[in-house]
């Protein structure tokens, strides 16, 4: 995950610091300088390094910290304050025009993800209500337009094309159909280069010039550290973008994009790809990454996820289930199925404080869940629906199947077996409650307590 090791590196600091009773001058300029060199190796731009430094340093030398009874803990919540001063404070919004449509043209360098984003962003706005319409504008990349029509079928999303024709009447041409049509959002893909150039610009300014988007989002691959920020300057000084979506967050980066971006540019972070599937997109709250840099964890964002992911009819089918002692594999596929649209293990993790930055991700096997998936999906109709009859024969048929072994659906059909006798103590006052209880437990409502014995967890 992003900023996993300067989250460490912070973490031991504050942890020397929570070691002094007291804290002087010379104990927190060490801290500074260390907390320095952390930023910088995480890929902080040196300039904006320089002042936060500068900032808590003032902060954190004056008498009501000094003379605070938790010093160390006062330093820390400068730091917070600081960081989240840094990304912005708050989360800044889509700039809705009273009038529909509202226009906003994506742009970026090849490869930062702009067209898989452009479709991540469309099916989040379907999730709030809206009719977002995808426009195909770039006519140079091989298969560009085939591939907004695919993540955007995946969005649930229609895309407007016009084959190879200018893209400025493309653009131009799709606001009148989205007025048409009754779309009141407008994404625009524009087309990307490997590299900055005058005549990609050039054709972004006429973009801009004929469509007036209420929105210029810039799509910055975050991999690729200080290089995203001078990628976002430049697009900033020539289009005057209104924010950035960073991408690949979920991935092995030192996170200093994110740090850097505001102070460079002027210009706020709106949302953040955190992984692969379409889905994989939040709004961007500087609190909350405050949160997991500082190793507080992020427990707002993990309750959003699980409300998304799981439905909560099925909830109250399936609590009446563990109830009257009912619930079968088929019931536990379900709850896996909900547990992955939540996201990776790791990013789960990653939320959950007094885990956050402890866990390391070699520590996870992220392929425990699709494993356990694949051996039940190998049990017949009626071994999912009565696992008691799964003897030695059928586990071995099962194990071949799932590509698995003999022993992990033992595993799996032991803790099964112990569920069911836990369902069993549910019956009477209380029953439903618990039932809901028990299935928050598993991951779909209430965290991570009660998911490790299961071999998918």
């Amino acid at each position: 995950m992003a900023f996993e090791g300067l989250s460490e590196k912070l973490g031991k600091i504050f942890k020397n610091l929570k070691g002094y009773g007291k804290l002087n001058e010379k104990i927190v300029a060490e801290a500074m300088r260390e907390v320095k060199m952390a930023l910088l190796e995480a890929d902080v731009s040196y300039k904006v390094v320089k002042k936060f430094v500068a900032d808590v340093s003032e902060k954190a030398v004056g008498t009501e910290v000094m003379e605070s009874l938790t010093p160390a803990q006062q330093v820390i919540d400068i730091v917070h304050e600081e960081l989240c001063k840094l990304m912005g404070n708050t989360n800044a919004r889509i700039d809705f025009p009273s009038k529909p449509p509202c226009v906003i043209m994506m742009c970026g360098l090849q490869g930062a993800g702009k067209t898989t984003h452009s479709a991540k962003l469309a099916k989040y706005l379907r999730e709030q209500n809206r009719r977002p319409l995808l426009v195909a504008c770039d006519i140079y990349r091989p298969a560009a337009i085939d591939q907004l029509k695919v993540v955007g079928e995946k969005a649930g999303v229609r895309v407007f094309e016009m084959g190879q024709e200018n893209p400025v009447k493309i653009a131009r041409e799709s606001i009148k159909f989205a007025k048409d049509n009754g779309h009141d959002v407008v994404i625009l893909d524009t087309a990307g280069r490997l590299h900055i150039d005058e005549q990609l610009m050039e054709e972004l300014e006429n973009i801009k010039a004929e469509t007036s988007p209420n929105e210029i989002l810039l799509v910055v691959d975050s991999m690729t550290g200080q290089d995203a920020v001078n990628v976002a300057k430049s697009f900033n000084e020539k289009l005057d973008i209104t924010g950035v979506i960073l991408t690949k967050l979920d991935g092995d980066t030192r996170g200093g994009a994110a740090l850097s971006v505001l102070a460079v540019t002027g210009k706020p972070i709106k949302f953040a790809g955190i992984g692969e599937k379409i889905e994989d997109l939040e709004v961007f709250h500087p609190d909350r990454m405050a949160n997991r840099i500082l190793g507080m964890g992020d427990v707002l964002s993990l309750i959003e996820k699980a409300k998304v992911s799981f439905d909560e009819k099925e909830a109250d089918k399936l609590a009446k289930k563990l109830q009257s002692n009912k619930f079968d594999m088929n019931d536990l596929l379900s709850q896996f199925e909900q547990i992955e649209k939540m996201g990776s293990m790791s990013s789960i993790i990653n939320m959950i404080p007094g885990l956050s930055g402890k866990v390391k991700e070699e520590d996870i096997d992220e392929r425990k869940m699709p494993r356990t998936k694949a051996i039940i999906l190998s049990m017949t109709k009626r071994e999912r629906e009565k696992p008691s009859i799964i003897d030695a024969k059928r586990k071995r048929r099962i194990a071949a199947g799932s590509g698995t072994r003999v022993e992990d659906v033992n595993n799996l059909l032991k803790q099964f077996d112990m569920m069911q006798k836990m369902m069993k103590q549910m019956n009477g006052k209380g029953g439903k409650r618990k039932a809901m209880n028990m299935l928050r437990s598993m991951g779909g409502m209430g965290g991570m307590g009660g998911m490790g014995g299961f071999p998918g967890m």
